[in-house]
């Protein structure tokens, strides 16, 4: 069956309705926010009435956690582990229920994949500043968004312009020579109020704990919106990205780092690469829109569009291995990637009733285009001495570059119904979709190709009872591409995941307090593995990953609030073509918990100030798939101090002192094999002031 040309079936609709929904809850506090499952459904669906685990993080607690990442802003949720690469601030690498492939490519922005590419450079990450909210999805959600990892997907919400007018000045200084500076400013540009925009940049650099190595980040987003009419609002949006310095991107062996080597530890700031030869920058653009038409009050039809380009050139080098009792190995990589991308979603969504049962029905096509122009380089470096380390070495051999283009095509549709008969929520959703992937090797022509079909489906029960418990119970399936070529050069067909999951969510009536406890099990099929015999892939791999997570967030007092959670994961390597079969992955801890609690003084002499404290926990990650190492169990704590000087005089200003890693622990964050082993980020001291108007 040929693919069908998205544009071609394309529904140019949108409305202002949702938009203006959105913008009145940005001014709204925690307290009194309305908790939707907007990423698992793609409706405005309440967290209680979805029958899959969801978490959603706001705006405000990762601004006062001092989150400067996604990966960051979702250290506190359960079932997500955000320290797969340590210290590392590159990427937001983020494992959802163990799986660790694919946790840079698995975000999506307002609706539409990030359009990453796995396996290469280009993965585009957004700075947590431009959002208002994060929700992360747990388990499949092909049914939707197409390809993804089994593991679930982090949809990412942009700020949006608002019509009230309103505005934010921020600058911050902190250990590391971290400095920044950021402003955020929109409201109305007529008197009618139908045109409003939203212009938010911002600027941070700082060192590393590295030796020469920095960080250093520019991003700014221009939006406008326009009401057309009482029905119709269209949004243009942009948003303009670049990292001249991506930071420390590497690993140490295992000898060494976590045990001794020769007797003696690496220190967690040793840098094995060369200043001359260590670089990265980004460049990324991404511009769209937002159409959305209300037909009537049953009817409304959205079209969200997006073109994004990225650059990134990068060069390292990096240890493998010891030479001897003091000296690394060491080789040296480089990439230069250029990346184009169109991502759009059309959809229909109509509000139905027959006889006793209420439906929300979504009709959706969607799209996805990427090329990615890739040059690998690698070479060899002389050795480094770990413990004394002499710099200015040049390469001892340089080989070929390899040159690739990397193509990829997907067209999806996808139906789903959300039923509801008195307490009884149905959820019922399918999507089929075409795949094409074609990856050429620019120097000889010869191609790898995969021209596939795959179908996802959803089914989940949910019983609301009247005093906000909600037991719930769903199975869901999903799909993702290979990279690997066979025997034949051809690409192996995607992997497939399948799910099953019940749960209890509680949402005390009248309050925003919310707790859930999942329990699941998942497995992913069809994996690309290889004998150690063979230079070809097979499609024999089988994950399977099961386990439970347990989440609160609740108002104490008028002046305490917690959020805590606990999360087990056990992730077993079922079928695998070496000696490894049966054994637990690495790279991910099986026991993983957090607690968070901010306190707020609203009265007496310390009225204004609040102070939070966070606790995170680490347990029982293998360092390689032998399952012959295991990392420390470690145990990281956070803090913030606030102050609002309005209280003193000063309208609109306040001030914010946040510490990461308060007790300075050093530890080992992760290891994705013997020989790659990612030192955890030191202590971070960085001070805020902001003033709101």
């Amino acid at each position: 069956m040929p693919t069908p040309h998205p544009l071609a079936l394309a529904v140019s609709l949108v409305a202002a309705g949702s938009a203006l929904t959105a913008q009145a809850q940005q001014a709204e506090d925690l307290s009194t926010l309305t908790i939707t499952a907007q990423a698992a459904t793609k409706t405005e669906t309440p967290f209680k009435e979805t029958p899959q685990a969801i978490s959603v993080i706001e705006n405000a607690q990762w601004e006062e956690r001092g989150a400067e990442t996604v990966q960051r802003a979702a250290d506190y949720t359960p079932g997500v582990y955000t320290n797969q690469i340590g210290a590392s601030n590159r990427y937001d690498y983020l494992v959802l229920r163990g799986f660790t492939e694919g946790s840079v490519s698995n975000t999506f922005l307002d609706g539409l994949k990030v359009m990453s590419d796995g396996g290469s450079f280009s993965s585009l990450v957004v700075a947590p500043y431009f959002l208002e909210r994060i929700e992360v999805v747990k388990g499949p959600a092909s049914v939707l968004y197409g390809r993804a990892s089994p593991g679930g997907l982090v949809a990412q919400t942009s700020k949006r312009p608002e019509f009230e007018r309103s505005g934010e000045l921020r600058i911050g200084a902190g250990n590391n020579a971290q400095r920044s500076a950021a402003f955020d400013l929109t409201g109305p540009l007529d008197e009618e109020r139908r045109l409003a925009f939203r212009v938010t940049g911002l600027a941070r650099a700082a060192d590393t704990q590295f030796g020469p190595v920095e960080e250093e980040r520019y991003a700014f987003a221009p939006q406008l919106t326009w009401d057309i009419t009482d029905a119709t609002s269209l949004t243009l949006h942009a948003y303009l990205h670049k990292d001249p310095e991506g930071g420390y991107h590497a690993g140490l062996p295992f000898e060494g780092t976590v045990v001794d080597h020769a007797g003696r530890r690496v220190s967690n700031t040793f840098f094995e690469g060369e200043e001359a030869f260590d670089t990265f920058e980004r460049e990324q653009t991404m511009v769209g829109y937002e159409l959305e038409h209300r037909f009537n009050d049953a009817l409304t039809g959205r079209q969200k569009l997006r073109y994004t380009e990225s650059d990134v050139e990068l060069a390292q080098v990096y240890a493998f291995g010891w030479a001897n009792d003091t000296e690394l190995n060491r080789f040296f990589s480089s990439g230069d990637e250029s990346l184009e991308a169109l991502a759009v979603d059309n959809q229909l969504e109509a509000n139905l009733s027959t006889g006793f049962v209420d439906h929300t029905v979504l009709l959706g096509v969607d799209y996805q285009q990427r090329d990615n122009d890739v040059t690998w380089g690698s070479g060899m470096f002389p050795t480094i001495d770990a413990f004394d380390p002499e710099y200015s070495a040049e390469p001892t051999a340089m080989f070929p570059d390899l040159r690739r283009k990397r193509e990829l095509e997907q067209t999806g549709v996808y139906l789903q119904d959300q039923l509801a008969l008195g307490n009884w929520h149905l959820n019922l959703g399918g999507r089929h979709d075409w795949v094409d992937i074609r990856n050429t090797d620019r120097d000889s022509g010869a191609e790898s190709e995969l021209d596939d079909t795959q179908f996802s489906g959803r089914a989940g029960v949910l019983y609301l009872f009247d005093n906000g418990l909600a037991p719930y119970a769903s199975y869901t399936t999903s799909f993702s591409p290979n990279s690997a070529a066979d025997r034949n050069g051809d690409l192996i067909a995607p992997s497939q995941g399948e799910q099953v999951e019940t749960g209890l969510k509680y949402q005390p009536v009248g309050t925003q307090d919310r707790y859930s406890l999942s329990l699941f099990h998942i497995t992913q099929e069809n994996l690309a593995t290889k004998r150690a015999s063979e230079n070809f892939f097979r499609a024999t791999g089988e994950i399977e990953s099961r386990g439970v997570e347990l989440e609160a967030h609740t108002q104490l007092t008028d002046n305490l609030r917690l959020q805590a959670g606990y999360s087990y994961t056990d992730v077993t390597l079922e079928k695998t073509d070496d000696a490894n079969e049966g054994n637990t992955d690495n790279w991910v801890p099986r026991h993983q918990a957090s607690v968070w609690g901010q306190y707020a003084f609203r009265q007496g002499g310390l009225a204004g100030l609040d102070a939070g404290l966070g606790v995170r926990y680490y347990a029982d990650i293998y360092a390689d798939e032998a399952n012959t190492e295991k990392v420390p169990d470690y145990t990281v704590v956070d803090a913030t101090l606030g102050y609002d000087l309005t209280e003193v005089g000063l309208e609109g200003v306040s001030a914010r002192l946040n510490v990461s890693n308060l007790l300075d622990e050093e530890y080992v964050a992760g290891c994705s094999s013997i020989n790659f082993c990612y030192f955890g980020a030191e202590r971070s001291v960085k001070a805020t002031v902001s003033y709101n108007f």
